[in-house]
């Protein structure tokens, strides 16, 4: 899965990661990717991670875990804002359906 433009670097830079290090990219990218998957099955559909928004906030704070070695407790801690963001896109989708009714 390739990355959107700017991804990487962004998430290099929340996590405080200043130094050169191409396998650890390759290691970034992984992370980045299955935290994407993630958080789509998530939202029901593909996010959008160029845009500074909830998805994107959530990604940041999933890389974060798995790096600290605490995945397991993501889901737990970000439950809340999994489903605000769950939510959030049903209804969008729901709204999406009427405009398209009418």
């Amino acid at each position: 899965m390739a990355l959107p433009d700017g991804l990487l670097e962004a998430v290099r830079n929340y996590l405080d990661i200043t130094w050169v290090d191409s396998a650890g990219d390759v290691k970034l990218t992984g992370i980045i990717s299955r935290g994407m998957k993630y958080i789509d099955a998530v939202a029901g559909e593909a996010c959008d991670y160029t845009k500074e928004d909830k998805s994107k906030e959530l990604l940041l704070e999933y890389c974060q875990y798995v790096r600290a070695n605490a995945l397991a407790d993501f889901q737990k801690d970000y439950l809340s804002e999994l489903l605000s963001l769950q939510y959030q896109m049903e209804v969008k989708r729901y709204a999406a359906e009427q405009n398209a009714i009418v």
